[in-house]
Formats: structure tokens, C-alpha cells, sequence
């Protein structure tokens, strides 16, 4: 609906009122429509979009809920755990530009004492994977074809040490252990499950990674530092996308500084 022009010109001074205004959270909904969104939620304000409550909170936090059902006979959580659990969904570059539908990228974890689960659900042009792997399935180099991947700092880890979880769309994988100045592999004993959906162009990957091989004392009470990504396309310029941008001019997803918070929920 057109707007009159009185209504435009008194926007600067409804904005400086509301930037200025204690009850600025509550006289903010009347005019989240009109205004936008993204000027509230970057400064941590609530704001109704579709019948649902959003915060900064939200995109800046993953949430993993404990597993309350039973695993399935391949050791996965079954579907109905999946769908109690709240999504992290991006859909942007590394940079956090040029958002793509067509390749958004949905994460959900589950967790355990003894097993951290993740599930990608993740939405495609076109699939670009190497052919050959180890016996066991893991496959260096696995960021140069397309992957879903997991950066996971614990709590007791120092600022740069992390440790990053790949998987391809035909199920190969790697883990490794990241350092300043070194790579090793991690060795986790992971496990993974992969199918992808040819007419509705989408691949899911369930991981069940064993806490142990993440951080040595296990407390739900502390949250982690994590962030997700993805990588798609058989050439440059490929798409890298990230749940929370790291902002650098090229891509790069090594920036623990750029993660956001993982927490543990019963």
C-alpha cells in the first residue's frame, strides 16, 4: 500500500524516537512492517514476523537438544527426534552477500553423553563429487568437490584450535584437528548416512560423531563455539556459503573469531 507523504517525511524523527526511547521494544512492533526488521533485530530487539518471534539470539545461536527417543537400527535418531528439533538455516555467501534459495543449507543437532548428532539438510543446483576414496570413505582434499562442513570449538579449546567435519553428497568424509600452524587428523570414529532426493534436488547427511573425540569432559551446562558451512560447484566461482560469515575478501571459513555459540538444551 502506497504511503502518503507525510507519513514519509516523519520517518527520521520516528527513528531518532525510537532509537532514543526506553520503551523503544515496546512501541517498536506497531511499525516493524513498515520500517524493516534488520534495524531492530541488530540491536537485540524482538521483532513478530509471520506470527513468529525472531531475535538476533536466533542467528547467532545454534541450539542442540538432548536425545529423548531411540536411535534406529543404524544408529541414527529417528525422524519424529529430527523434527523436535529447532533449524539453523543460511542461505548466503562466506561474506553474508547473494543469498541463493536454491542452495540454502538447514543443520540440526542432537545430542547425547557419548554421541553428538548432526543432520544437513541441504538444497542443490547441481552435485560435484570426487569418485574415489579410502576403503573406510574418507577422502582428503573433500572441500575441492561439494561438502557440508562442521566447525566445532569446545569450551577448554584455545582461541584458534577447532576441529572441522566434512561430508560430501555421496558420503565421503574427513575430520581433522586444527591448530595454529597445524592439521592433523582427527581421527574421531564418525559415522554418516547420506541420501540425496534427485527430484527435489536436496541431500541430507546424518553424522553421529562420539563426544570423545570432541572434547575430553563432556558439560551441557557450557555452551560451544561453532559455525557451519557449505561449498557447491564444479568450478570457480563456487559457491561458499556460512552460517556466520567470516567477512574475508576471499573465501575463507578458518575464522573462529566469526563462530557463533552452540548450546546444549534438554
Amino acid at each position: 500500500m502506497p504511503l502518503g507523504n507525510g507519513f514519509l517525511l516523519a520517518i527520521p524523527r520516528l527513528l531518532g524516537i525510537l532509537r532514543t526511547s526506553r520503551r523503544f521494544p515496546h512501541t517498536t512492533f506497531p511499525f516493524a512492517r513498515m520500517l524493516g526488521c534488520d534495524f531492530l533485530i541488530s540491536r537485540g530487539v524482538h521483532c513478530v514476523v509471520a506470527g513468529k518471534i525472531s531475535t538476533a539470539r536466533e542467528t547467532e545461536t545454534a541450539t542442540a537438544l538432548q536425545l529423548a527417543g531411540q536411535v534406529d537400527e543404524e544408529g541414527f535418531p529417528a525422524r519424529a527426534s529430527w523434527d523436535n528439533v529447532a533449524a539453523t538455516r543460511f542461505d548466503r555467501d562466506w561474506q553474508g552477500n547473494n543469498p541463493d534459495p536454491q542452495r540454502k543449507s538447514e543443520v540440526r543437532l542432537l545430542w547425547s553423553p557419548d554421541v553428538l548428532y548432526l543432520r544437513f539438510l541441504a538444497r542443490y543446483r547441481g552435485i560435484t563429487v570426487f569418485t574415489d576414496a579410502e576403503p573406510n570413505g574418507r577422502r582428503d582434499q573433500l572441500w575441492e568437490r561439494d561438502v557440508a562442513e562442521v566447525f566445532l570449538q569446545p569450551p577448554e579449546s584455545s582461541a584458534r584450535h577447532y576441529k572441522e567435519i566434512e561430508v560430501s553428497p555421496n558420503g565421503f568424509w574427513i575430520d581433522l584437528d586444527i591448530a595454529p600452524g597445524e592439521k592433523r587428523d582427527l581421527r574421531s570414529g564418525l559415522r554418516r548416512r547420506v541420501k540425496v532426493d534427485d527430484q527435489n534436488k536436496t541431500w541430507i547427511a546424518e553424522l553421529a560423531l562420539p563426544m570423545k573425540s570432541l572434547t575430553a569432559n563432556f558439560d551441557p551446562t557450557k555452551a560451544w563455539r561453532a559455525n557451519f558451512f557449505r561449498v557447491e560447484g564444479a568450478s570457480e566461482p563456487r559457491f561458499y556459503s556460512a552460517w556466520r560469515p567470516t567477512a574475508t575478501p576471499v573465501p575463507n571459513f578458518h575464522i573462529p573469531e566469526s563462530f557463533g555459540k552452540l548450546v546444549f538444551e534438554t
